[in-house]
């Protein structure tokens, strides 16, 4: 018997090949229609399978055989897209919005001033205020630089996130509002007074922009809620506590508008400071915390005393600011400008202070595994423990109120009752009535 040569073919010929009728029913795959395979001549065949060509080399590729596995640039892609994933939702959308202001407005103030020579149409100049009313609110995201960029941006994206998800979208965006437009208008008007007293007309023609008022304003925020976080600086070297920065942050910029002429950034420090004390001082409405299960008591201002406008200062000069800071809110008082604080508010506030104090400053950076429901329940959970802890205290305090034993009387008796007799037995006698 003749033994049949391999062809020098693509496809391999086995010579214990077996005849058609013997072969098993091949089922059709529905997933994709049947590939011819190409084979190398020296190609290993099945054993058990003498019919089956098993295909050793290395097939074009095509819509139908594609790689199961991924390669590590496939797989370092979807990690990184992942990431940005959970960056992108771990903003809350208050503060997407906000970031997305400030580049737009910032780029756009360069383009205006660098290619065409305009500064009014994003800027606050007060000359050209009355003709371009929007710039009220764009001054404040409109930056010169990219130093100034980075710091608003890292201001709007730490304290925004934290402060949104504290108050909420709406009552940020209050805020927002009000410590946009307050500043800008008042720092407009005080060069405007300055001009018509000096008559200069370089006061007229200041240009008034940057976020200086929103970052005095969000550390007068992070003073009320947490004053008593500590921030370390270079690996501990330098520990600060937030209820100082808001003093620091004054007389840095009072000092460098004096002294480098700076007074624009000068006026809006001590503006937007001003403007968010008396803000969150007697208007903005906060949560109760001892009804926080609920959600339907509101306390209108913040009387603790921690958050009173002599505490932002250190103790040596509290007194003096003390003395004038009374006059001024006797006298707003007097005008009917100002509700005067009731002992139940101060009280109220005390316990509201106490509770944000232990409730404690949570991570701003570890947040990227939360999503937006986690994160609202977990915010949830810990008001709603706070709250119970301050309710437990109230009860604590009233029962043992309540079991303090009364004092044992201890006066002393009459002379006349001691030296008396002892009753007899006719008095003893109970009286008949006569008919």
């Amino acid at each position: 018997m003749m033994r049949e040569s391999i062809p020098d073919h693509p496809r391999t010929v086995n010579p214990q090949r077996a005849p058609e009728r013997d072969r098993p029913a091949e089922t059709p795959s529905r997933s994709h229609p049947p590939v011819a395979v190409r084979t190398h001549p020296l190609t290993v065949l099945h054993p058990s399978q003498p019919w089956a060509v098993v295909d050793d080399f290395p097939r074009k590729r095509t819509k139908y055989n594609r790689p199961e596995t991924h390669t590590s640039s496939s797989s370092s892609s979807l990690r990184s897209l992942r990431v940005t994933m959970q960056w992108r939702i771990n903003i809350p959308s208050l503060t997407k919005a906000l970031l997305a202001l400030l580049i737009a407005c910032s780029v756009s103030y360069q383009v205006l001033w660098y290619a065409l020579g305009y500064q009014h149409y994003l800027a606050l100049i007060p000359q050209w205020a009355l003709f371009a009313p929007w710039v009220y609110f764009t001054a404040t995201y409109s930056e010169q630089n990219v130093i100034t960029i980075l710091i608003a941006g890292a201001t709007l994206l730490y304290g925004g996130k934290y402060l949104e998800r504290a108050w909420g979208s709406r009552e940020f965006g209050k805020f927002i509002l009000l410590i946009t437009l307050v500043p800008n208008f008042a720092a407009s008007l005080v060069y405007v007074l300055l001009f018509a007293i000096s008559q200069n007309d370089d006061l007229a023609l200041v240009v008034i922009q940057g976020s200086v008022a929103l970052q005095a304003a969000f550390l007068v925020a992070f003073k009320q809620l947490v004053p008593e976080h500590t921030v370390t600086i270079l690996k501990g070297a330098i520990q600060i506590r937030v209820k100082h920065f808001p003093a620091i942050f004054l007389v840095a910029n009072t000092l460098s508008g004096i002294i480098l002429g700076t007074d624009t950034a000068l006026v809006l420090a001590w503006v937007g400071f001003m403007t968010s004390w008396t803000y969150l001082r007697f208007y903005k409405y906060q949560l109760d915390l001892a009804s926080a299960s609920t959600g339907q008591s509101q306390l209108r201002g913040d009387a603790s005393e921690t958050f009173a406008f002599a505490c932002f200062w250190p103790d040596v000069v509290q007194p003096p600011v003390v003395a004038i800071a009374d006059g001024i809110y006797n006298a707003l008082i007097a005008l009917r400008i100002c509700t005067p604080f009731s002992a139940e508010d101060i009280e109220t506030s005390n316990e509201q202070a106490n509770a944000r104090g232990q409730g404690g400053l949570p991570s701003l950076l570890n947040q990227g595994d939360r999503r937006g429901e986690n994160s609202r329940r977990d915010e949830a959970e810990r008001r709603r423990a706070i709250a119970l802890k301050a309710l437990d205290q109230r009860l604590h305090e009233a029962t043992s109120n309540k079991q303090t034993p009364a004092p044992l009387s201890t006066s002393v008796p009459a002379p006349e009752l001691m030296n008396s007799q002892p009753p007899t037995e006719a008095d003893v006698r109970p009286k008949h009535n006569e008919p």
